[in-house]
């Protein structure tokens, strides 16, 4: 049997995984998979995990939230083979999830795993360390991992929106200058995300149109600090609807991102804290993680769906885990 590594954060999102564990090692035996079941015991045992045994495994997946998912990266990009990584979310927003059209349903998760298809994505360098989707600096970026996972697990989603309404009064304009692919930037910023994503924060709206996931290019938007409250309004209206104006933005695309600040800035990578700099360089590694997702054509997709109706069928009519 091929074998297969899955590694779970047992305390993201509201421990669902705990529900749903013997079912999605079911599944995955089914699949064909000798299964090593391995829950994280601490920030970073995960990467440390994957980094360490990796190599010995035909398919790693790991389920968690967004920090999950970049400990898992992060170790991928250091054990020198492409082993496919597939991802089961139970966090409390899955940016990564929603971008990837992955079924936020665990057991629908593990089953597109079985049987989907390799996608090569890119993934960011920040400074020498490795993110999968967002790097963000300014306003509301500290409030995904200062939020209390307890505040997470009790209101979801809502939790961030709450912390990010009591930060408001704090937020002030940076200055910076930004080299990229084609020029320079320069000005004074309230918000800063090098993105490869549809969603931060599980927020859709402040993302360039036309995004692609595996083109070498990331999606970056920086947001003018605004004059006043009126012109704060304005900067909100526009992000409400996607109008991202020259007047309150500045967008554009580029492999690779040289940026300097007048003072020590905070960053965050994929939801966690990023630390303190006043220069950072980012650069794009082009297709460098397979990930499993669902089959990308119609037909793959009707097969899909037979497959999981055809699962769900023997369930209900089946004896015991092993189908007897």
């Amino acid at each position: 049997m091929k074998k297969l590594l899955f590694v779970f954060n047992p305390h993201s999102g509201k421990g669902l995984i705990k529900t749903h564990l013997c079912d999605i090692i079911n599944i995955f035996t089914r699949g064909g998979y000798e299964v090593t079941a391995y829950p994280t015991q601490a920030r970073l045992d995960g990467m440390n995990k994957i980094a360490t045994d990796g190599n010995r495994y035909d398919l790693i997946v790991v389920s968690g939230g967004d920090g999950t998912l970049s400990e898992a990266v992060k170790a991928m990009m250091t054990m020198g083979t492409k082993i496919p990584l597939g991802y089961i979310p139970a966090g409390s927003t899955n940016d990564f999830a929603s971008s990837m059209d992955i079924p936020k349903n665990m057991l629908k998760a593990a089953r597109a795993i079985v049987r989907g298809v390799t996608y090569d994505y890119d993934v960011g360098e920040f400074n020498g360390e490795y993110y999968v989707y967002v790097a963000a600096f300014g306003v509301f970026t500290d409030v995904t991992y200062e939020t209390s996972q307890k505040w997470k697990n009790v209101f979801g989603h809502m939790a961030y929106v709450g912390e990010a309404i009591k930060r408001l009064p704090t937020y002030t304009g940076h200055k910076l200058k930004a080299v990229h692919d084609n020029g320079t930037v320069e000005g004074s910023f309230i918000l800063g995300m090098i993105t490869n994503t549809t969603s931060v924060g599980g927020m859709r709206r402040l993302i360039a149109d036309g995004v692609c996931f595996d083109d070498g290019l990331f999606e970056v938007t920086l947001v003018k600090t605004p004059s006043g409250p009126l012109a704060f309004q304005s900067l909100l209206r526009e992000a409400a609807i996607n109008k991202l104006s020259e007047k309150n933005f500045v967008t554009f695309r580029t492999s690779k991102l040289e940026m300097i600040f007048e003072e020590n800035m905070a960053w965050t990578l994929d939801g966690e804290a990023g630390g303190v700099h006043k220069k950072v360089n980012i650069q794009n590694h082009k297709q460098a993680v397979s990930f499993i997702i669902m089959p990308d054509d119609k037909t793959a997709e009707q097969q899909l769906a037979l497959a999981l109706e055809h699962d769900r069928h023997n369930e209900k009519i089946g004896g015991d885990d092993n189908g007897s």
